[in-house]
């Protein structure tokens, strides 16, 4: 936990220091829900995946040099992941050994810090209440704890974020993104499976939409 709080505050740090010294720097507070699915490839058993629901909040540094409107934005998010495998039943009645509904689904908390490169579009007349942006960058999560029934997760995930904006009288933020899973989330499987760690290799991949307030 200690080496997850350093890191955490470096990151932080080192996106504050790349912003220019001209730029406009806001601080500000960020919640909302993600939807997320593991994608499985080179699986055996045709083990599948399903849709998970979960959510986001903390806090946020956004810097954008004005007029020009390019910036960086990075947030510090506690969020909860929650997804399921299926996992095939064999023909001895069991779940590879390892569960028996043959379902696997486990909520999963993360620190969770994005980065941001961000551009805002200046529109003439309704520039002073309404700017949408696009913005894009890494995504890094450490996993707080927790057991794992089935497939034993990755202590950091990381993802590539694309998204798009629109800010409300310049204090409002609401976007969207989604995020593309850059790494092998699972580390092994749980119990004494028919399974290996190198029969799986899943990204997690994500929407998320939220809502942020800037002083």
């Amino acid at each position: 936990m200690k080496t997850i709080k350093i890191l955490a505050a470096t990151l932080l740090l080192g996106a504050t220091a790349a912003v220019p010294a001209q730029a406009q720097i806001r601080f500000g507070v960020k919640a909302g829900a993600n939807f997320n699915k593991l994608h499985l490839s080179d699986v055996k058993d045709n083990f599948t995946s399903d849709n998970g629901a979960g959510f986001t909040g903390g806090v946020m540094v956004e810097g954008v040099i004005p007029i020009i409107g390019l910036g960086l934005d990075a947030s510090l998010m506690y969020t909860r992941m929650n997804s399921s495998v299926d996992v095939p039943v064999i023909p001895d009645g069991t779940t590879s050994g390892v569960v028996a509904n043959g379902t696997s689904s486990k909520a999963k908390n993360f620190f969770q810090i994005p980065i941001n490169v961000k551009y805002k579009f200046s529109l003439p007349v309704v520039s002073s209440f309404l700017s949408p942006y696009l913005f894009t960058g890494p995504d890094f999560a450490f996993k707080l704890g927790g057991k794992d029934d089935v497939f034993e997760t990755k202590t950091f995930q990381c993802a590539w974020n694309v998204g798009v904006g629109i800010e409300l009288i310049n204090h409002l933020q609401i976007q969207g993104s989604y995020g593309f899973g850059m790494n092998n989330v699972f580390e092994h499987v749980v119990g004494d499976a028919a399974t290996t760690t190198s029969d799986f290799k899943t990204r997690n991949n994500y929407w998320t939409v939220t809502a942020a307030w800037l002083f």
